[in-house]
């Protein structure tokens, strides 16, 4: 049986005492890593507002990774729509894919991205999330080689038909990639709770379409590998520190310490946090990718997208490197 395709979702962290050039140059590295060591692609998510994620203009990033590149697919994992006028997001992509001809995707997620202030910031209004799903359909008619049908059409953009994935962590998502028959992933590498639930109901429900006649899963998982089981397992402890540490600084003056994250541990804050780490692969070369086939079987998923949590980006490069798919050479 064929190990299941593994991705990566790197969110471009800018580490303790490091700059965001610094952030885009590990993404560099990493994307060159991933395309040695037989991952399928690498994906880039909109955030904003927060320091330590430097993705937030997702297709300038991915157009930089591109350049650095040369097989690997790349895409976003996701744009969250209801930020973008889908004919901006249709002409972004559309030039991706003239550049970069059958590489590039477009994940598409409903959520902001960001807190209420930085929401409004970006002039968007809660209603535009409610129209996710006709914002969707519109994108896709950019994104197509049909005959004009409006006077408003995406140059570039039209008849590149970028490959569209929605991106979603409840039922909603998963309903509406299974009506308009497309590809769904879970983020199940922060928010577990739904996940067998959405992906279940995505299978039962889905309607073929033209370009994916049958439906297909991938699912996020985090992943920490080191040299073997017992230095992953001591780099998981200081992933989940990490984790509390940079949540529970959030609205402070100054961060708190690692000393002071792990006083917090056991705390109610601090338990909820390291819940969104429950599914997480932790070993060496074997142990790491035996849970990730475990994983994926317990998902019923077709990808797993893994997103490598260790709290500095050469642990990150490391992790990335031990669990790459078994039937590649190790990079």
């Amino acid at each position: 049986m064929a190990a299941t395709p593994l991705s990566i979702l790197d969110l471009a962290t800018v580490e303790a005492g490091g700059s965001i050039a610094d952030a885009f140059r590990h993404s560099v590295e990493i994307a060159q890593l991933a395309e040695r060591s037989g991952y399928s692609r690498v994906w880039y998510a909109e955030h904003h507002n927060m320091p330590s994620i430097a993705s937030s203009a997702t297709a300038v990033l991915i157009a930089h990774i591109a350049t650095k590149t040369s097989t690997i697919g790349l895409g976003a994992g996701g744009v969250m729509l209801p930020n973008h006028s889908p004919l901006v997001i249709a002409e972004q992509f559309g030039m991706l894919a003239e550049l970069h001809p059958g590489r590039i995707g477009l994940g598409l997620g409903r959520a902001p991205g960001t807190d209420g202030a930085t929401f409004r910031a970006l002039r968007r209004t809660h209603q535009a999330a409610e129209a996710f799903p006709n914002d969707v359909i519109e994108l896709q008619r950019y994104l197509s080689d049909e005959l004009p049908r409006t006077a408003v059409n995406a140059y570039p953009g039209r008849g590149t038909r970028v490959p569209l994935t929605i991106l979603g962590s409840s039922l909603f998502g998963a309903s509406l990639a299974a009506q308009l028959g497309l590809p769904y992933s879970f983020a199940s590498h922060f928010a577990p709770q739904a996940l067998s639930a959405a992906v279940d109901y995505y299978r039962s429900n889905y309607v073929p379409s033209q370009a994916h006649p049958t439906p297909y899963v991938s699912a996020g998982i985090n992943v920490v590998a080191a040299a073997t089981d017992a230095e992953a397992e001591a780099l998981f402890r200081r992933t989940e520190l990490d984790r509390i540490r940079r949540f529970l600084s959030r609205g402070r003056e100054q961060d708190l310490t690692v000393e002071e994250a792990s006083q917090l541990f056991d705390t109610p804050a601090a338990t909820e946090i390291r819940g969104m780490l429950k599914h997480t692969a932790i070993g060496g070369p074997e142990r790491v990718r035996s849970e990730l086939e475990a994983f994926a079987k317990f998902a019923n998923v077709d990808e797993l997208v893994t997103v490598h949590a260790a709290p500095t980006r050469a642990e990150q490069l490391e992790s990335v490197r031990i669990a790459a798919p078994s039937d590649v050479p190790r990079a």
